[in-house]
């Protein structure tokens, strides 16, 4: 094919490419939405996820918005009054909310006794206009322990307006106008605070978005002035750039096409593609430049042939390894995850493909020339002195540096040890921040802004108005409440001990239950006359064989949850007794499973990334051996991530989950290019000393050249708003750095010593 066809091609190559951008440009921006909440991340079809969205139908469980009223002065004045009341009928007025999801003081029952029996009114109507008047539902409040604590904060200064809501009709419009809405109340000597977890979800759609848009263009800049020093040449920086941020572009076009939402940890996807991507142009370019100040009258090509034929085989098995350590992502069975892993994959394919077409398009185009200040590099042999140098004195320290490594997995071991998982969405944003201050505000003056349900079913009728299963549950719930991180807890108990206080003059001796099963049936029959039965199907179905126990949790953490768990699972037995199964829902519960899914979907990760990783060496070189020590590294590397993890008391969550296969996908690359270099080296020279300096010298160098652009750019995640993005992008930081250090050191070494590629004379 002559130089005309050869240009025509490309420029067809050129505008394919750019109708494909266009195409996937148009789909981002049309059809591109953020996902946050926790409900979308799981799998529908898990048994755990699978009961629990009964349970919620059964008990109307849902996660509330909660509004807390502050005064300093106190609560019990006319003004504050007054806003919880229009609060309460202006949210029950919401299409978002039912009636009945609204709870305050103004909603909520006070259940007393009289001379006619039982009766339940509320605390207020009207608002009260006199000190005595104000005085008297202030000792109303203190008596009912349904409500002080839980509606009214101890010292009085706060009240509680919580709103319970379903996840599919919350949205980020609606987020917007519950935070206006609010904050409307604000003002004399009233301050709002707005917590809950739809609150939390819808803080994070709002900031991701913004922290992607922030992240991207610092990206670019570090990695435009990092490749600018490396690759000395205009024409080099601005094509490198071009393939990863096209390769964005589709990755994003592709998740709008197909549907696909972009969650959280999907804005780092570009970050990612940018900071692999460019180690593709990196090699490109180092290839070209060698065979041009070699060969200074070859023509652009011959040169693009050439580089082509000697590129082709390590930087295509280089990205396939790379796509299989985000590949292996799809085991999970959380969906950010899952997703991240194929999106990433397919970004990098498009990496790859573009190195390979568009890069020698702009070559044959445009024409190239290596920097002069290379080829002056170049001729004092600067890189030749420093490689040659370094290979000597590590093979001339074998042994410091076997024990050295050794000293290094002891100590990652130990720390992976320690390594523990949290799906906190509080624990992403930062700790001074709003979103996370006014959650511990609300924590630090009611029972909790996190919930856990427990669920107790009985095959027989009735089972919870016998006395000795309510017992049970009070029981449960006063052990349960001695822990530091949990808050108040509310069941069908504490309907029963108040009924059963106020029907005996309020004497304090019996706030507990009941002691028959007819005294039961009868208050509860008594409440259903004179109350809203209703409120009884939050904690029991109308069999009474169903009940619902709410824990308020002052963390969303995995360690809280567990902790509350460890001690009511500690029931289950007594329960069983009775005949009765003990079960989870709820969003809390739901987290802890999420946490579950997180640890076994990053185990069955990092197993099916190294064992790919070893067979596709195994096989690209026809030899175990090589696979083996090509495995070696990257397996260092990721147990040393670990193990940094662990003695760090860095947790597992759904961003640094991502860890060990950004580490296997990315190390293997200088692996495999070590390997393919040192092998056709070995064709020339049939020594391994030999052939490992020349490796060391040219692979070497693209190497490092490579790890130092990655490393610039994954350091950039140092900005980010959330802090687990942060904490990726200095463990990936340091998983290239120790991948370099390994490949260049130990695989080296190892290469040598066992006289890989070796022909016998």
């Amino acid at each position: 094919m002559n130089t005309k066809s050869l240009k025509l091609l490309s420029w067809l190559v050129i505008a394919l490419i750019t109708l494909g951008t266009v195409y996937f440009t148009i789909e981002m921006t049309q059809n591109a939405r953020m996902e946050t909440r926790l409900d979308e991340y799981m799998p529908k079809n898990h048994p755990d996820f699978i009961y629990s969205d009964q349970a919620e139908e059964w008990f109307n469980i849902k996660d509330g918005i909660l509004i807390a009223i502050e005064n300093p002065e106190g609560v019990y004045n006319q003004n504050t009054l007054q806003k919880i009341k229009d609060m309460t009928k202006q949210l029950q007025d919401m299409d978002e909310f039912e009636d009945n999801d609204v709870t305050s003081l103004y909603s909520a029952d006070n259940i007393t006794g009289s001379e006619a029996g039982m009766e339940v009114e509320s605390f207020y109507k009207k608002v009260p206009k006199t000190k005595d008047a104000l005085d008297k539902i202030r000792e109303n409040v203190k008596s009912n322990d349904m409500v002080y604590g839980r509606l009214i904060s101890e010292d009085e200064t706060v009240a509680l307006v919580v709103a319970g809501m379903a996840d599919s009709v919350f949205s980020e419009d609606f987020y917007n106008e519950i935070l206006s809405f609010s904050k409307s109340f604000e003002g004399d000597g009233d301050k709002i605070y707005v917590a809950g977890r739809p609150i939390v979800e819808g803080t994070m759609g709002l900031l991701g978005p913004a922290d992607m848009k922030r992240m991207v263009p610092l990206v670019l800049i570090v990695i435009v002035i990092v490749l600018g020093f490396v690759l000395r040449s205009f024409k080099a920086t601005v094509a490198t750039l071009l393939t990863v941020f096209i390769s964005s572009i589709w990755a994003f076009g592709l998740m709008a096409a197909t549907g696909i939402p972009i969650y959280s940890v999907s804005t780092m996807i570009p970050v990612m593609l940018i900071a692999i991507g460019v180690a593709y142009g990196i090699y490109f370019y180092n290839h070209l430049d060698h065979y041009l100040l070699a060969h200074v009258n070859s023509d652009r090509i011959l040169s693009t042939k050439h580089t082509l034929q000697m590129l082709w085989k390590p930087l295509s098995m280089a990205a396939a390894t790379t796509m299989i350590g985000f590949i292996s992502l799809l085991t999970s069975q959380v969906y950010p995850i899952k997703y991240f892993g194929l999106f990433t994959a397919f970004g990098i394919f498009v990496s790859y493909l573009l190195t390979m077409i568009l890069l020698p398009s702009f070559v044959i185009i445009f024409g190239y020339k290596p920097s002069k200040k290379i080829q002056g590099e170049t001729k004092k042999n600067n890189f030749k002195f420093f490689f040659n140098k370094l290979t000597l004195s590590l093979l001339s320290k074998k042994r410091t540096v076997y024990i050295t490594v050794l000293v290094v997995f002891i100590l990652s071991v130990i720390g992976l040890s320690q390594v523990w998982i949290n799906s906190s969405f509080l624990d992403k944003f930062e700790k001074d921040s709003d979103i996370v201050l006014t959650d511990q505000f609300v924590n630090s003056k009611f029972g909790g802004t996190s919930t856990l349900n427990v669920i107790l079913e009985a095959k027989e009728k009735d089972a919870f108005k016998q006395p000795e299963n309510l017992d049970l549950i009070d029981n449960m719930q006063s052990e349960t409440k001695k822990l530091n991180r949990v808050g108040n807890s509310f069941s069908l108990s504490d309907y029963l001990k108040r009924m059963n206080k106020v029907m005996n003059a309020d004497m304090v001796e019996y706030y507990k239950i009941p002691e028959n099963a007819d005294l039961v049936a009868q208050y509860l029959l008594l409440y259903e006359m004179s109350g809203d039965p209703e409120n009884l199907t939050k904690v029991v179905n109308y069999d009474y064989n169903k009940t619902n126990i709410t824990f308020q949790l002052k963390g969303d953490d995995s360690k809280t949850i567990n902790e509350a768990l460890a001690v009511i699972e500690g029931y289950k037995d007594e329960f069983a007794k009775n005949g009765i199964e003990l079960k989870y829902a709820g969003s809390g519960y739901k987290a802890l499973v999420f946490t579950d899914l997180i640890l076994e979907g990053q185990v069955m990760s990092i197993i099916m990334s190294l064992v790919l990783a070893l067979i596709i060496l195994t096989v690209l070189f026809k030899s175990f051996k090589a696979g083996l020590i090509g495995s070696i590294p990257v397996f260092l590397t990721a147990l040393i991530s670990f193990g940094v993890m662990g003695i760090l008391n860095i947790p597992l969550s759904t961003t640094t989950a991502l860890l060990s296969s950004i580490a296997i996908g990315i190390g293997i690359d200088y692996a495999i290019h070590f390997i393919q270099h040192y092998r056709e080296n070995m064709v020339q020279f049939n020594d391994p000393r030999q052939a490992v300096q020349a490796t060391m010298l040219q692979t070497g160098k693209a190497i490092l050249f490579n790890a130092v652009v990655v490393i610039s750019g994954f350091l950039v995640l140092l900005f980010s708003v959330f802090p687990p993005n942060r904490t990726l992008g200095a463990l990936v930081s340091l998983n290239m750095f120790t991948s370099l250090l390994g490949t260049l050191s130990l695989m080296m070494i190892l290469i040598v010593v066992n006289k890989l590629f070796l022909k016998k004379n």
